[in-house]
């Protein structure tokens, strides 16, 4: 059934693990099928518990489906992106602020920057051969870092953070190694780690960022790499403070072979200070700070900035010549051109999501509904029955995000996006959520 290659291990994790692996080296093709659970655990000599387990956990990575009688078999990869299928469809009259975009009267026209970027194209095309990043976009990238306490280090440019992320993560990682993440955390990278074959590690966070017990947990459980979201985290809106980021430098200075990631996707539309994990002295030996311009300047302009230690942005450039060469320099002069622009004012971008932040925040309190919400475009409610609030609200007319799509081993939750909120809407839609909430509290708890 399996050819030459032998699942091992006594434990759960170890015998996805070594599946994992399989799918990862290509040994276990994409349809091949997997023993029966009692035929494996057989094998082994554990209890098919354990091997029911061990599929469990490799269904919720995406790396198998299971198909009733006809058995597990290791799904097509790519994977593809199973939360962002869990999602409410907002039929007519409904109001959706489930999507996570940004306000769209906050974002700059592209029309004079694309006609800077066409003039720049003129005078330089960008022929096979030539550089990946032009120097004005490596010159601004590197001024920012530098504003922010990033540690000196090269800049690159890749189509967006994830694609960052990915080319990092396989630079470094092996698969059925373990990427520590945030949980509730980004659901496109709750995704991607087991579409590379990674086994994710969850940590939980609070409003300050990654706990750091959490992390300290996971990267004894084993985990190469830390993923961390420096601000407006997604979907909780959490920010790394001051204290916190000393806190797990700290940790991370215990476990000098992990590669640190932060995602820094917030910059430009959060006024609370940056405070990198990495550190000139350490404390990993390779890491990456990557920025998209996704929120500031529009989802469609496909491109995100990043700095890290020499090997690691040198490896995410030589995977990317293989791939797609490079980022359109037409892409960058754009955003170039809008940067030099101050096309958009970040203090003020700012201020606007945190106005409807701050006041849902405030009418859901006034409610006895709790949330989460210390920066970017996000709200975090969390519920005790998350497919009753999100049933109760659509009924409502609103649709909101299951936290299902954001979650591994955290508590039930739902996502509000204030990017479409107005002020007249505050009021309604914390009505809206308490009532969501309290019947299922009342049924619950009463």
């Amino acid at each position: 059934m399996l050819g030459d290659y032998r699942i091992e291990g006594r434990r759960a994790v170890e015998i996805a693990a070594s599946v994992e692996r399989g799918v990862g080296t290509g040994e276990l093709a994409p349809g091949r099928l997997l023993p029966p659970m009692r035929e494996l655990a057989a094998e082994l000599g554990v209890n098919p518990n354990t091997v029911a387990a061990a599929y469990r956990m490799l269904r919720e990575r995406g790396v198998v489906e299971t198909a009733g009688r006809r058995g597990t078999r290791v799904r097509p990869r790519p994977a593809s992106t199973p939360r962002e299928a869990i999602r409410v469809e907002a039929p007519e009259g409904v109001r959706d602020i489930s999507t996570g975009n940004p306000d769209v009267s906050l974002l700059p026209s592209p029309r004079d920057a694309l006609a800077v970027a066409g003039d720049r194209h003129e005078k330089t095309p960008m022929l096979y051969g030539g550089p990946a990043l032009t120097e004005d976009l490596a010159r601004l990238a590197r001024a920012a870092f530098d504003v922010d306490g990033v540690p000196a280090g090269p800049v690159a440019v890749t189509s967006g953070s994830l694609d960052a992320v990915e080319r990092a993560l396989t630079a470094h990682l092996r698969p059925g190694d373990a990427v520590a993440v945030e949980d509730p955390g980004w659901g496109s990278l709750l995704d991607l780690v087991p579409a590379l074959g990674l086994r994710t590690l969850p940590v939980a966070l609070d409003d300050d960022g990654p706990l750091p017990d959490a992390v300290e947990h996971a990267l004894r459980q084993g985990a190469r790499a830390l993923v961390v979201t420096d601000r407006a985290q997604n979907p909780t809106g959490a920010a790394v403070s001051a204290d916190r980021a000393r806190e797990l430098r700290r940790v991370l200075a215990g476990h000098p072979g992990v590669l640190l990631i932060e995602d820094d996707h917030g910059h430009g539309i959060v006024d609370l200070p940056l405070h990198p994990l990495a550190d000139a002295d350490g404390p990993t030996g390779h890491w990456m700070l990557v920025r998209s311009v996704a929120k500031s300047y529009g989802p469609d302009l496909r491109l995100a900035v990043l700095t890290g230690d020499t090997v690691t942005v040198d490896r995410v450039g030589g995977r990317q010549r293989l791939g797609p060469g490079w980022v359109s320099h037409l892409l960058q002069h754009t955003v170039t051109a809008l940067w030099e622009s101050r096309a958009v004012d970040p203090s003020e971008v700012a201020r606007s999501y945190g106005r409807r932040r701050d006041a849902l925040l405030a009418a859901l309190a006034e409610r006895g509904v709790a949330g989460h919400g210390r920066s970017g475009m996000n709200v975090w409610v969390p519920v005790p029955d998350e497919t009753g609030a999100v049933a109760r609200l659509l009924a409502a007319g609103w649709a909101v995000a299951p936290g299902a799509r954001f979650r591994i081993a955290s508590p039930p939750g739902i996502r509000l996006t204030v990017s479409d909120l107005a002020a007249d809407d505050i009021g309604p839609v914390a009505d809206a959520v308490a009532s969501a909430i309290r019947p299922i509290e009342a049924r619950r708890y009463g």
